[in-house]
Formats: C-alpha cells, structure tokens, sequence
C-alpha cells in the first residue's frame, strides 16, 4: 500500500517547540515510521520552508520520505498567507508522483489545509483521503479571549468543506467526535476514533539521578514541568500565576522546585519575540518568582525523556487540547500529569491514579494539587508507576494497526463504490 501523506504548514522533521511545531510534528513522524515498519510505504509532502533543506530525504526510515514541496517562498510564512499556495502544493506533489512513477493508493491529510489540497488531489487522482484536525478553529474561538486570537472565518469554512468531501475522518479523542458533530454537523458515520500513541522504546522511566545528569540539573534540584508551543491557549499564564500562589504560601521554601518551560524562543530579540513569550516574561517579573520559573526555549525530541524523567511533575494547563501527547509523553517516562479537564486531557489522564485533572481557569485548584504531588514524594511514585503502565496501551505499533485497518476499510468501500458506479454505467438502457 502506497500512502501520500499531506502535512502542508509543518514538517514532521522540525525542531518541537516552535511557532508551528508541536503534537502534530510528532504524530506524523511516528505514525510514518511504524507504518513503514509494518510494510506501508509512505511519503510525507510538506510546504519547503528552508532552500539549503534537500527537497527529500529519508529520515524517517522503512524507504519512506519527506517530500519538500515549493510552494511560495521557501522560509516559514503565517498561516494566514498559507492558503494561497495550496495550488502550488498540490501541482508540485502531481510532479513528483508522475517523476517517481508512483501510484498512491490513499492520502492521509493533517489539518485543514492539507485537506484543502487532499480534496484535489483524490478528484484527480481517483483515490480516497483521510483526514485529521488535530485542532478545530471553532473550538479555538470558543475559548479565544481577544479578536487577535480569533480564528479567520475562511479556517472555518475550510474546515467544513473538507469534512464534506472526506471519505473518513479520524477522531483523536470522543471528545472530539463530539465536537465535530455538534459544531460542524460532521456525519457521524464516517468518523473513526484513534488516539494518537507514543514511542515507549524513546519514552519510558529513566532514573532521576541520571536523568539530570544529561539535562544539567544538580541532583537536589526539583522540576515542574511544561512543555509546548508557546501560545494563549496553553494556559502557561495560568501556570505561571499558580507558581506565585505556591510561592505566596512558602511552599517553594520549605520544598524548592522551579517550574522549567520548554518551548519558543525566550532570548529572541525584542522585535522578535513571540508576543505570548513578552507577555509571560512579563508576568514572571511583576510576580516576582524570577528565581522560580525557567524558560528553556525549544528543545530536540530526543532530550525529552531526560527532562520527563528528571520532572517531579509535568503540567498542561490548556484550554483547549484535542489528545495531549506532552501528557502521554511524560506518563510513559513515569511522571504524574497535572492537567485541565479539557478536551482529550479529560480522558487521557485518569484522576488520582496517573495525575491529576482541574478545572480550566481554576488557578487556585492547580496550584492545590501541584503542593499535594510537591509535598508527598510517595503519591507521585504511585501515580508515575500508574502512569508508566498506562502509557503501554498507547504504543504507536497499536495505534498504526489500528490506522491500518481503516486504510483497509476506506479503500473496500470506496472500490466497491466504483464497481457499483462501473456496472451502472455498463448496464443497457431499459434494461431491468
């Protein structure tokens, strides 16, 4: 089986903890290498953001590809502008299939805009595509608290032109089934539901002691941990306001602990910097808590279960997660999660046996449960062997399985929709 895999405004290869780089990175780049794995060839087609970048390479393993297509200038652009080189996208895939002599039995689509150049591709191509959100703009804007964070109402419309003309759509969580049946009246029948997973030979316990050897800490230092795009609907700023009620409360003296954030550029220059790290910065310092909150800036993929490992604890204060996959990350390193009762995080994190979950925008309710995991060293050992185990059910060779199969489904339906559209065409006139 030959699979194009569309990841328009991001690459699979990108360095996390970037403007645009994030659970989506990783769930592409996974899901790519354990199909590869279990025989499923595979080329991912991303936007070129970088000209010195080869427009192919081989990375990802099991003869599969990332396809660099040019598409407008080559160097990140907002998403705003994206929308205008789809054209472009789609005509540079068209070439490379037609160069390398390749016939794509299914497209496999991430986020709306790589659905907008999946629905000419099929037409052209004759084939089914598969779709993934990952995030939904209407969500987005039902919990967006300025105009600036608001999302353009031509996301919107695209969003609900790609779930019409879709042939399956993957859910990561109920949660977001739900969302796309009430919000964008999405037919249920084509939804499937399929979490993401998680790499546990890359992600699993490793001692605390060596651990923060790798990542620099002393051996008596203690971590709350964040990790993420750096953007208004984590909620860091909420994170960052529960660290000053725990330093309000003496905590931090009695149990020293610094909240470490991974993700964005923190030493960007002024001009430069991401407004929600200007902002956040900001807050830090009018707390006063400089000497407790850490920013880290992105970091590579593969230090990350060093930082898991090393954290007391890891913490997602979003208002709005479809799945979570920092969550699922850390548990499978044997780290309790803190998270709001929102979205994905609602059903990944099991309350009281592998972290806790809060109410969103509950500040208070945070910082309560993060003194309880920071004052009892034994409950967070037991919630981080829950988690440890837990995360087992998540491998991606389960989760790839499980696409596999409805690859499978998706093309015995949409083959034998051309055999009742073939017979139909072949059938006489008047014929009974």
């Amino acid at each position: 089986m030959n699979v194009a895999m569309l990841s328009y405004h991001t690459c699979p290869l990108a360095t996390l903890g970037g403007k645009d780089t994030g659970g989506m990175n990783v769930y592409v780049h996974q899901i790519t290498r354990t199909l590869g794995k279990l025989g499923v060839h595979v080329d991912v087609f991303t936007r070129s953001q970088d000209e010195h970048v080869p427009h192919v390479l081989h990375d990802l393993g099991y003869q599969n590809r990332v396809v660099h297509i040019p598409a407008g200038p080559e160097f990140p652009l907002p998403k705003s502008e994206l929308q205008r080189y789809i054209p472009k996208f789609v005509h540079g895939i068209k070439d490379f299939a037609k160069t390398k002599n390749i016939h794509y039995d299914i497209i496999h689509s991430h986020y709306w805009m790589s659905g907008m150049a999946a629905i000419e591709l099929s037409e052209s191509w004759n084939i089914p595509f598969i779709q993934m959100f990952h995030t939904l703009g209407l969500m987005k804007n039902r919990i967006a608290r300025s105009e600036a964070e608001m999302e353009g109402d031509y996301r919107i419309q695209g969003e609900k032109r790609v779930l019409v003309r879709a042939d399956r759509i993957i859910a990561a969580t109920l949660a977001e089934k739900s969302q796309l049946e009430f919000l964008y009246s999405a037919n249920s029948s084509k939804i499937s539901v399929i979490p993401p997973g998680v790499d546990t030979r890359h992600f699993y316990p490793i001692p605390k002691d060596e651990a923060k050897e790798v990542v620099g800490v002393p051996q008596d230092a203690h971590m709350i941990l964040f990790v993420g795009r750096i953007e208004p609907l984590k909620g860091i700023d909420n994170l960052i306001k529960a660290i000053g009620i725990i330093q309000e409360r003496g905590v931090l003296q009695c149990c020293p602990h610094q909240l470490i954030i991974i993700g964005g550029e923190p030493n960007a220059k002024p001009e430069d910097m991401n407004a929600e790290m200007a902002r956040l910065q900001d807050m830090v310092e009018s707390l006063g808590i400089e000497n407790f909150v850490i920013f880290l800036g992105k970091q590579d993929q593969q230090i990350l279960p060093y930082y898991y490992s090393a954290a007391e604890v890891a913490v997602m204060p979003s208002h709005y997660e479809s799945f979570g996959m920092v969550a699922l990350e850390a548990m499978a390193c044997g780290t309790p999660v803190v998270a709001s009762q929102v979205g994905g995080l609602a059903f990944l994190i099991r309350d009281g046996e592998t972290g806790f979950v809060v109410p969103g925008n509950d500040i208070e309710s945070l910082a309560d449960r993060l003194i309880n995991l920071i004052k009892d060293k034994a409950l967070r050992e037991k919630l981080g062997r829950n988690s440890s185990e837990y995360a087992k059910l998540y491998t991606w060779e389960n989760i790839s399985k499980k696409m596999v199969a409805v690859y499978e489904d998706t093309l015995g339906h949409w083959n034998n929709q051309l055999k009742v559209i073939g017979s139909s065409v072949e059938k006489p006139i008047g014929s009974g």
